[in-house]
């Protein structure tokens, strides 16, 4: 059975929890934007949580459905319509062969996920369905959807529409949106005075945020520390011998405006990175719209620990809520 992709909306692609094990060789992780969303949007529908869906950014596809299925839409509020009908969202909704998926105007966030009863099935590359444009890698073609592409989802079990995730275990953006950041190797590398500006500064997400990286303005430049460049480095400041770059790494290139990178981001590079945004923090980046107020506030390991540990617990209490 296939989904037909009438429209395909702004940028839809195919996306699992991503292809682990292969950083070291400069193909990044991958996957879901919002891990969180995706896993709940499986959840709903009956899937495994690592089950493959779409990604929506913005604005959303329109799918006509080659059999019956059961679907839910989660992260971003981006309210759902089958042939025109209003359908909640972070709900499993059923959805009649012929009928067709579409959507309104994005209400809040930024990235939506469509999970359907049986998951996607496009063929996995390196053990992922996860679209990785630059690598060709995943999806339909290494790429995103378009309009007239077929898109198989595999067998499903039965399961009882009507279930829903209580907005008590939604996690709300804020405002201003706060990003928790680990201090990190060349933190050292900026003046005490550039370090607590940094915090002290207001930010927004800058117009240039996608799936390799999230750009931010408003802050004042950073100033670093006086030091001789070791050769290899060049002259500026802000540039290091190649380094490897963790997992939701912030890079400032000239000291100017900070880059979070994230899920297709690049492994190493010769900028240096002042930290990092704790992982739980992760899939909130993706939900953010460019000029969406930030603030960035540093925690310490034990911090970024109970922040993951609550995040796990969450997750542990939706499953435990749907059963």
């Amino acid at each position: 059975m296939t989904l037909k992709i009438l429209s395909p909306g702004l940028s839809t692609s195919i996306q699992d929890l991503g292809r682990p094990g292969f950083f070291h060789l400069g193909i990044p992780i991958g996957g879901a934007m919002d891990r969180f969303a995706l896993r709940c949007a499986n959840m709903l529908v009956g899937n495994p949580e690592g089950a493959a869906g779409l990604e929506v950014v913005f604005m959303g596809p329109e799918i006509e459905f080659g059999r019956d299925a059961l679907v839910a839409v989660t992260g971003a509020e981006l309210p759902p319509k089958v042939d025109g009908e209003p359908q909640p969202t972070w709900t499993a909704f059923p959805v009649k062969k012929g009928q067709k998926l579409g959507f309104d105007f994005l209400k809040s966030g930024a990235r939506a996920y469509i999970a359907v009863s049986g998951g996607i099935d496009t063929p996995p590359a390196l053990g992922s369905r996860s679209t990785y444009p630059i690598g060709a890698l995943g999806g339909i073609d290494g790429r995103a959807v378009q309009a007239g592409d077929m898109v198989p989802i595999g067998e499903a079990d039965a399961i009882e529409p009507g279930f829903s995730v209580p907005e008590s275990l939604r996690r709300g953006i804020g405002t201003p949106a706060e990003l928790r950041v680990l201090p990190g190797l060349y933190w050292h590398r900026l003046t005490k005075e550039a370090q607590a500006g940094f915090f002290a500064d207001d930010w927004s997400v800058a117009p240039e945020a996608d799936r390799m990286g999230y750009r931010f303005k408003g802050g004042k430049p950073l100033e670093f520390v006086d030091r001789t460049q070791p050769f290899g480095a060049g002259a500026d400041p802000s540039n290091i011998v190649d380094g490897c770059y963790s997992y939701g790494s912030i890079q400032v290139p000239g000291g100017l405006e900070p880059i979070v990178l994230h899920r297709d981001a690049v492994s190493g590079g010769g900028y240096f990175t002042l930290g990092a945004i704790i992982s739980a923090d992760m899939d909130l980046i993706g939900q953010l719209q460019p000029h969406t107020p930030v603030k960035f506030r540093q925690v310490d390991m034990d911090q970024a620990l109970e922040a993951r540990h609550a995040r796990k617990n969450m997750l542990r209490d939706v499953r435990a809520h749907l059963g």
